[in-house]
């Protein structure tokens, strides 16, 4: 029998479909988070290398966790150029990739995507965002939009397809 009231699931989710251009970073920052807040299945990223938007500030680690958290099949699949700001810089969320093992993957492109430049985060295959050149601050935000998200999919799998073994969750040889 169903239920009329919402649960927390429900309440998170987004209301209504929609498209939007983003023209700063910093949008792209807070629709980042935002698409991270509607996530139940799986979160996938490809950029250079994570240094423009965020990925070790302590709120969004939370984000990602509490996605993690809501269940034992959530998936963060994360594909970058170059490991060494991840390695460097983003401790939390190499924290995070210890702390969730199986669930968080952090993988380098291969060389057949080296030319790829426009940076993904893709959400349960139906919301994203896309941003269309690495040199400029313009990207596509959707939500609820699974047909727009399909090329966008293929585009990462291809990515992914190709990618080597990137960020260790554990250190070893200590």
């Amino acid at each position: 029998m169903g239920s009329s009231t919402p649960t927390a699931t429900d309440a998170a989710a987004p209301a209504a479909p929609r498209e939007e251009i983003l023209d700063t970073i910093a949008a792209q920052i807070a629709a980042i988070d935002e698409l991270i807040g509607v996530a139940r299945h799986s979160v996938r990223v490809f950029d250079l290398d994570l240094s423009d938007t965020g990925w070790n500030q302590p709120a969004r680690i939370e984000r990602l966790a509490a996605f993690l958290r809501r269940s034992r099949l959530a998936r963060l699949e994360i594909i970058v150029h170059d490991t060494r700001y991840v390695e460097s810089r983003c401790a939390r969320l190499v924290a995070l990739m210890r702390l969730f093992g199986e669930a968080v993957t952090i993988r380098r492109t291969g060389p057949d995507a080296r030319g790829a430049m426009d940076p993904l985060v893709i959400v349960d295959g139906q919301h994203y965002l896309h941003r269309f050149h690495v040199e400029q601050p313009r990207a596509a935000l959707g939500i609820v939009q699974p047909q727009l998200a399909q090329p966008l999919i293929r585009r990462f799998d291809e990515i992914w397809a190709g990618g080597e073994p990137g960020v260790q969750g554990s250190v070893l040889g200590l």
